[in-house]
């Protein structure tokens, strides 16, 4: 059956604003004016406010031949979330601007902007601007997110970490990196053999990993709540590695990290092993999970050890010490970091 297509260029750019941001509501209490005016209206609270932009880009980090669109849209929102997250912070506002080519109808961008609301409205964040343009290539999204510290507190930076801080993971890692080697695959087998069906369903798990991430805003309230300030914190984009290091760097102190206390689903351990990768290194190196990297305060350590998603990885050390990772048996590996190169190829 035909599907119907209508031309952006039949709308306009107003026309389009109008056609993907119809029936967005505006819940914060700081948003006065939102989308339809020359600049949205803010009446931030008395706490801090941080900004944090990300830009996706066809071909470099979304392939559309296995990408749904609304995946996209709500990635797209949730990997901006979490770089508000990784600050310790609660998301207010965001801005999201497309250019697209001729190539994509007025149902495809509907389409993106159906998750970029189910986004929006699942984080509690408001849609408040944003702008569209044409594009001689693939499509090009650009978020932008404003978010308010909470409590009155410093956000918090990748550089409060100390010696002896206890370093903490949520969720498991490794799975996106895992999801993505099984779309690639199924990509090179539907070109092999167009009528092929594909065949995913035993890696649900690891597929949705890699299209449909979930910033961890629930872990930010729930240590507000039980009134722990972690020392320092990142988001898990880059891989498990990079994301110590980054840590280590900015805050001047080494980690241990155990192979054995390192979160991987089991779905993606078995994955891995059938690529014939090996799940410590996908953990350590895969990325885009966007679970949250931290260091708290021993004496808060009682306050989570039942945590049922938080897991307890390595500790903080002096630099001289390095970054290592303990093997299962006991082997001092120094960590060097191999995650996502925005300008290699992996």
């Amino acid at each position: 059956m035909q599907q119907n297509r209508t031309e952006l260029g039949a709308l306009g750019e107003f026309g389009l604003i109008d056609k993907l941001t119809d029936g967005v509501e505006l819940n914060d209490n700081g948003t006065v004016l939102g989308v339809g005016d020359d600049a949205a209206i803010l009446n931030p609270s008395k706490g801090l406010q941080v900004v944090s932009t990300d830009m996706l880009v066809e071909g470099v980090h979304f392939d559309l031949s296995y990408v749904p669109l609304q995946h996209l849209g709500y990635k797209a929102i949730s990997v901006n979330v979490s770089d508000v997250a990784a600050m310790n912070c609660v998301p207010k506002q965001v801005t999201v601007s497309i250019a697209v080519s001729n190539r994509f109808s007025l149902e495809a961008m509907e389409a993106l902007y159906s998750g970029v609301k189910a986004a929006c409205q699942n984080f509690k964040v408001d849609l408040v601007g944003g702008d569209t343009t044409s594009s001689r290539s693939g499509l090009v999204i650009s978020v932008t997110v404003l978010g308010e510290s909470s409590n009155n507190q410093e956000p918090v930076r990748r550089s409060g970490a100390k010696e002896g801080d206890i370093l903490c993971a949520t969720g498991d890692l490794g799975g996106a990196f895992v999801g993505l080697q099984v779309l690639e695959r199924q990509k090179v087998e539907y070109l092999a053999n167009p009528e092929m069906q594909p065949d995913i369903e035993k890696y649900a798990y690891v597929v949705q990993r890699q299209l449909k991430p979930e910033a961890r805003m629930d872990i930010i309230h729930e240590l507000s709540e039980l009134e722990i300030k972690p020392t320092s914190m990142i988001d898990v984009s880059d891989g498990l590695a990079s994301e110590v290091f980054h840590l280590s760097k900015h805050s001047g102190i080494g980690f241990n990290i155990y192979e054995d206390k390192v979160p991987i689903d089991r779905e993606t351990y078995n994955t891995a092993v059938e690529f014939n990768l090996d799940p410590i290194t996908c953990a350590l190196n895969g990325g885009e999970d966007y679970e949250l990297l931290f260091t708290i305060d021993q004496e808060d350590y009682k306050k989570l050890e039942k945590h049922y998603d938080i897991h307890f990885i390595g500790y903080a050390q002096e630099l001289s010490k390095g970054i290592n990772l303990i093997t299962k048996q006991q082997n001092v590996v120094p960590i060097q970091a191999q995650g996502w190169n925005h300008f290699n190829e992996k």
